[in-house]
């Protein structure tokens, strides 16, 4: 199961949290796929900062995919710039530019890819947590 739509507003990144929220759901209702809570969260996280870098630092519009595979949601999005991002080493004391720490930290894998025409960042989160509370092992590809 997929789901694809473009965003050319910032207003729209709310709708991405919605637009996520709502296949999510309909994974649980419709396809009978666990999704846990860590899950649903985390994926609207993960696509807030992502939508918000796209439109922050690319002109033109965004494209957010989500797609199930293997027990996990992947989050991609695209966007017009060739200017691959930078992950700044933690630190506490800097106001703001965490976008990228905060999706490392909250998916299992992690790439950034150059495309032709701009960039596409993709991040993995699981849908079902660990029985031992545990989520699996992270991933930079």
């Amino acid at each position: 199961m997929a789901v694809s739509v473009a965003f050319e507003g910032s207003a729209e990144i709310a709708e991405a949290r919605s637009m996520a929220r709502d296949f999510l759901t309909s994974l649980q209702a419709v396809h009978g796929l666990p999704v846990s809570a860590r899950a649903m969260g985390m994926v609207q996280l993960v696509v807030s900062e992502l939508v918000t870098n796209a439109r922050k630092y690319a002109p033109g519009p965004c494209l957010l995919d989500l797609e199930v595979s293997g027990g996990a949601v992947e989050v991609s999005v695209w966007d017009s710039s060739t200017t691959l991002p930078s992950v700044s080493s933690a630190d506490p004391d800097r106001i703001g530019q965490h976008g990228l720490e905060i999706v490392m930290a909250a998916s299992q894998t992690f790439c950034v890819h150059r495309e032709p025409m701009g960039k596409r960042i993709t991040a993995t989160i699981q849908l079902a947590d660990d029985p031992d509370g545990d989520v699996a092992g992270r991933q930079l590809i």
